[in-house]
């Protein structure tokens, strides 16, 4: 269904937020549109709302069974205002999930599991939020892929991941909290600015009162930026994404600085949760 515009949406289509999963995907372009929105559709949402600029031309078959919202997000603190406002909108308690085109969310087991499923195992855990790491993928010939985005050719960094102690504003370490870096972000740090290095994000939450997304991927609740409780680990999930290689390829300052993003340490990516599993980039807890 396609909408006017965001308040259209918030009118009409609020019925959509009373039950999740839901999926919001911010387009920001076209680039592999319709695989993220399949993949989506895949692994179980039961709705998806498609963000896109208004002068963008979105196909009628991708938009079937979705919920289209022409709305400009580009501007800076458009992303957190828009999807502010579809939190404040949402019932309390529904679980959101909000990502980028070019971008795919694995979890443990995804292949056999819904994302319901898995959300309903760490709802009885008591997580109200769920932590993903957002890994680089990036195709291996730039001179074939100038957009550096190709499925069939993703690679991505099977090591150089860390973590740093997350302070708060008193200098101190916060609970449960870290800054974690990685993937081309850290490889090719002086094309990025510091704010925009860390790969966390919150991607999968539960809609409530008050709850407002900052612009660093943080929520104003502490207890949602946490990686896991107190009394054990809990499951994490990924984000894998063409958007960081995608926007070095594009920006002037680095278009022709980079060449390749291949080095040694630069894997296949084969679409499947059981690597990402393999190479520690998401924990199952205590999900089995």
């Amino acid at each position: 269904m396609r909408y006017e515009n965001l308040e259209d949406f918030l009118n009409r289509g609020k019925a959509a937020l009373a039950k999740g999963p839901v999926a919001i995907l911010l387009a920001e372009d076209d680039v592999e549109l319709s695989s993220t929105i399949q993949h989506h559709r895949k692994i179980g949402f039961r709705e998806i709302l498609l963000l896109a600029p208004p002068e963008m031309k979105i196909p009628s078959d991708l938009t079937r069974d979705i919920h289209h919202i022409p709305h400009n997000f580009l501007a800076r603190g458009g992303r957190e205002a828009a999807l502010n406002a579809i939190i404040a909108a949402a019932r309390p308690g529904t679980w959101l999930y909000y990502g980028f085109n070019a971008e795919y969310l694995f979890y443990p087991f995804c292949e056999s599991r819904s994302v319901g499923e898995m959300l309903a195992f760490h709802g009885e855990e008591r997580r109200e939020a769920m932590l993903t790491y957002v890994i680089d993928l990036y195709a291996d010939d730039l001179s074939a892929h100038p957009d550096a985005v190709s499925l069939e050719h993703a690679h991505l960094d099977r090591s150089g991941y860390y973590a740093l102690a997350r302070h708060g504003e008193d200098g101190q370490p916060k609970e449960r909290q870290l800054d974690f870096f990685g993937g081309l972000r850290w490889r090719f740090e002086e094309h990025i600015s510091p704010a925009r290095r860390k790969i966390d994000r919150i991607a999968l939450f539960r809609a409530k009162k008050g709850l407002e997304l900052r612009e660093n991927h943080t929520f104003s609740i502490e207890e949602y930026n946490t990686y896991a409780c107190p009394w054990h680990h809990n499951l994490t999930a990924a984000v894998c994404s063409f958007r960081t290689a995608k926007a070095l390829k594009q920006n002037p300052g680095s278009r022709y600085e980079i060449t390749s993003f291949m080095w040694r340490n630069s894997v296949r990516f084969e679409w499947n949760s059981r690597q990402l599993l393999d190479l520690g980039l998401m924990e199952p807890g205590q999900w089995f």
